[in-house]
């Protein structure tokens, strides 16, 4: 179930993510300190796959103690009125390739496009295969090279675009 970061409670999503973020990511991971400024900082949009337990506690099938939902995946973007920006976007190790970056992705894309964004961008490691994979069924396309990028590692980065609606080239008749 895909749940925007504004329908969960934040105590609950953001040590996992922090988590999540740690496994995927090493050196190069979100604290939860930062994922908090990530949440409350302006113009951001963050999304969630969680079990299907649902936004509340999960009640167990014996009716006794209540577990937590666990997250899956996460994905967020920063919307400046022009672009949207991919900022993150990961899925826990044992729930990859069951289609949850694919979900993730599209409600990404379609929340961009109801809040007016007329281009995607992201950077992705040179060397994260799977990533270019799924960015690239979606239409995302390479614009360029980030030398270094990805720190403390020193990994180069692409930089990617997918435009949300079409893009005029050259001259368009002007409305009347």
């Amino acid at each position: 179930m895909i749940v925007d970061h504004t329908n969960i409670d934040e105590e609950t999503v953001v040590p996992q993510m922090a988590a999540l973020e740690a496994d995927l990511f090493g050196r190069g991971a979100w604290s939860e300190r930062s994922i908090r400024q990530e949440f409350h900082a302006p113009a951001r949009t963050y999304l969630f796959d969680i079990d299907g337990c649902g936004i509340a506690n999960c009640i167990a099938a014996d009716g006794s103690a209540a577990k937590q939902p666990v997250v899956r995946g996460y994905a967020g973007f920063w919307y400046d009125g022009d672009d949207a920006e991919i900022m993150t976007i990961g899925v826990g190790r044992r729930f990859q390739r069951q289609g949850i970056a694919a979900s993730l992705m599209e409600a990404l894309i379609a929340r961009a496009r109801e809040q007016g964004a007329k281009r995607m961008l992201l950077e992705v490691r040179v060397d994260n295969t799977p990533a270019l994979a799924l960015y690239e069924r979606f239409g995302f396309a390479k614009m360029g090279l980030r030398k270094r990028y990805y720190q403390p590692e020193g990994i180069d980065a692409y930089t990617m675009s997918l435009d949300l609606e079409p893009r005029i080239v050259g001259f368009a008749a002007a409305e009347q």
